[in-house]
């Protein structure tokens, strides 16, 4: 009997983690992982931290070595995929050369939005999204006096932490009116806003991007929209990203912000799964189908995805979010998601950068996010997993402590 085909389209963390959990969970198939970049997959989020600051080199940033690959069995193919033929399950290459399959994951990511704006092809106009981009980041920023970074999220302040690091003056640009409003609570984001105010960071808030400004082809700062204009020997954007669902689009699958799974992580074709950055799927901590652009997130639903071809109990995705963004001397953990929350209670010292927000909607708990405060982290992601019941009363006692009260209403082992 042929061994069943699991092809992998796209070698980033979704891509590579499925790969890996097959083998682990004891799949024996054949297995092709489809990248379209040079090299071996590597981790993303150290590009705009750690890479930068020329902490973290490039082999250091690879999921595994060539070795692993070989020994278990993942053939890799450097390959862009055109066209998904589902009647006769083959996958077809800009090469012209077609793959067959019994299964098709699809982990393609997302791409950078980019701002459309006069000026915006200008040189010295960049986004961070793979590690070329960040190469060639790293080696303007030798150059680089004056930077404007356009959007306060996650992506534009961590490059802007890096460059106020290096002694770069860096103003940001943010269309809303505070840093990371998608993401955080309004104590988080003004913490975030005094320390970036502190490391020497201009931030302009009700402010978009008009056009970028130029001489000889090459970018020389920034219009904004209120007509405000700011010098810049570079400029960055990181305006979010858009999933990179058009081969399932063209394929007949349903795309609703990023491709459409249920709870199983299978699209409208039961032999084609999707999962990571460009999946959005129902959740049990979201009130609506939702996409989330999280390392964990990929992780954990590649795992899923892994079991459920290699023959385990097919069991609803349901795990927890979290997620992390290192800037300067801060690190931030979040657990569950905030979205419409209408109660916080602040645990620790802002001011000392060492503090949780508690995120309550309708009296429940539904997210925390800690600052420099790694425990709080921890336990919060066991008491939002146990739904524990946490009340808002509780939380604000004086003396409360997060670890102590998940040890507290720990179950009896």
């Amino acid at each position: 009997m042929t061994p069943p085909i699991i092809l992998v389209a796209g070698a980033g963390q979704a891509g590579y983690q499925v790969a890996a959990s097959l083998r682990q969970e004891g799949f024996e198939g054949r297995i092709t992982l489809i990248g379209d970049e040079p090299g071996l997959p590597y981790q993303r989020p150290p590009l705009s931290k750690a890479y930068l600051l020329g902490k973290v080199a490039a082999p250091a940033l690879r999921f595994r070595q060539a070795e692993f690959y070989e020994q278990q069995r993942i053939e890799r193919l450097e390959a862009r995929i055109v066209a998904i033929d589902r009647a006769a399950r083959t996958v077809h290459l800009a090469d012209g050369s077609s793959l067959p399959y019994e299964h098709l994951v699809l982990a393609l990511g997302a791409r950078n939005r980019v701002p459309a704006v006069p000026g915006i092809e200008l040189d010295g106009v960049l986004g961070i999204r793979t590690l070329a981009d960040a190469d060639t980041l790293s080696q303007r920023l030798a150059q680089t006096k004056r930077a404007v970074v356009i959007g306060a999220g996650f992506i534009g302040l961590e490059f802007a932490a890096v460059a106020a690091a290096r002694g770069i003056a860096v103003e940001v640009l943010e269309i809303g009116q505070r840093p990371m409003a998608r993401a955080l609570s309004q104590p988080m984001s003004a913490a975030f806003d005094a320390a970036h105010r502190g490391w020497g960071v201009r931030l302009h808030y009700g402010q978009g991007l008009e056009r970028v400004l130029g001489e000889q082809g090459r970018a020389t700062g920034v219009r904004t929209s209120t007509g405000q204009q700011i010098d810049a020997d570079l400029v960055v954007y990181g305006i979010g990203v858009l999933p990179n669902a058009e081969l399932a689009r063209d394929a007949g699958l349903t795309v609703d912000n990023g491709v459409r799974v249920d709870a199983l992580l299978q699209t409208d074709d039961p032999a084609i799964s999707a999962i990571g950055d460009l999946v959005c799927f129902p959740s049990p901590w979201a009130t609506a189908p939702i996409r989330l652009e999280s390392v964990q997130n990929a992780v954990d639903q590649a795992r899923a995805v892994a079991a459920r071809l290699a023959g385990k109990p097919a069991v609803p995705f349901g795990a927890l979010p979290w997620f992390w963004t290192d800037q300067g001397d801060l690190k931030l953990q979040i657990a569950g998601l905030s979205d419409s929350h209408d109660a916080t209670v602040l645990l620790g010292d802002a001011a000392q950068h060492q503090f949780s927000v508690l995120c309550f909607r309708g009296g429940q708990l539904i997210a925390v996010e800690s600052c420099n405060r790694p425990a709080d982290h921890m336990a919060s992601r066991k008491l939002l997993q146990r739904h524990t019941g946490l009340t808002i009363a509780q939380a604000a006692e004086p003396g409360f402590e997060l670890k102590a009260h998940e040890a507290a209403t720990r179950p009896a082992a």
